[in-house]
């Protein structure tokens, strides 16, 4: 499945201040329209410090970013009226309702009225929430803040769904279901960029596979080119660690 090109990044590179290394060292990775990408790579490999980039939540040092066709340097104000974030951290309020929390956010993207109820009512009832919608966030069990935090960055219908680590900590239902979801917005036409540790649930869910570390990207495709590249038919997780090490990363 090659659609065309939504997001093109080339020779992106980002120093931290006071690090001679870099965090992303010269990039190059296309992501197609429609696809499930997965972004993986053991811990400090820079997958976070990509998808802050491609959100614009952080400046790279060099390189060139498109994104939906808009400029990451000149257009970064229609950048975000294309995609939805949702990070690793839970971002929400906890003295808030999970109704009010998404009230807050549909307001953001210029969301109201009607079309707001509708929206809300429609993911609460397909992640299973419209029970808890009227309680605040701080008495909900880790997997309802989880589905919450992704139903926040869905409100807007985005084109482009960033997702950084979706199913951490999370009980097996909870998974499931937004398992379940995601592929569903995904056959409707959303491109989704995801990173995750759960390697066998990226073998799963991920069209292409980009894996990265210590700033570069190592080996990208589907699986089975993967697979091709590097002379074996195992998992996803063994090639994995024969490509990064078995060295911890703490």
């Amino acid at each position: 499945m090659n659609g065309k090109i939504t997001i093109q990044i080339q020779n992106l590179t980002k120093f931290y201040r006071g690090n001679t290394t870099p965090a992303i060292d010269k990039v190059n990775l296309d992501v197609h329209e429609g696809r499930i990408f997965g972004l993986l790579g053991p811990n400090g490999a820079g997958k976070t410090t990509i998808i802050r980039i491609l959100c614009g939540l952080l400046a790279p040092t060099d390189g060139e970013v498109t994104v939906g066709g808009y400029s990451l340097k000149h257009e970064l104000h229609k950048i975000r009226q294309i995609i939805g974030v949702v990070p690793q951290e839970i971002a929400l309020y906890p003295t808030l309702t999970a109704r009010e929390n998404l009230s807050v956010f549909g307001g953001i993207c210029g969301l109201k009225g009607n079309d707001l109820k509708k929206r809300m009512d429609k993911w609460l009832t397909l992640f299973g929430l419209v029970k808890s919608q009227h309680q605040q966030v701080g008495r909900f069990s880790g997997g309802m803040k989880r589905r919450l935090n992704l139903i926040a960055g869905l409100l807007h219908n985005p084109q482009i769904l960033f997702l950084d680590e979706p199913t951490v900590g999370v009980d097996v239902q909870s998974k499931y279901v937004i398992i379940e979801n995601l592929m569903e917005i995904n056959r409707t036409g959303t491109t989704i960029v995801y990173t995750s540790h759960y390697l066998e649930e990226a073998e799963n869910l991920c069209s292409y596979l980009a894996i990265i570390d210590e700033g570069r990207i190592i080996a990208q495709g589907t699986l089975n080119e993967i697979k091709k590249e590097n002379s074996t038919e195992s998992k996803l997780e063994d090639i994995f660690l024969q490509l990064t090490g078995k060295d911890l990363r703490d």
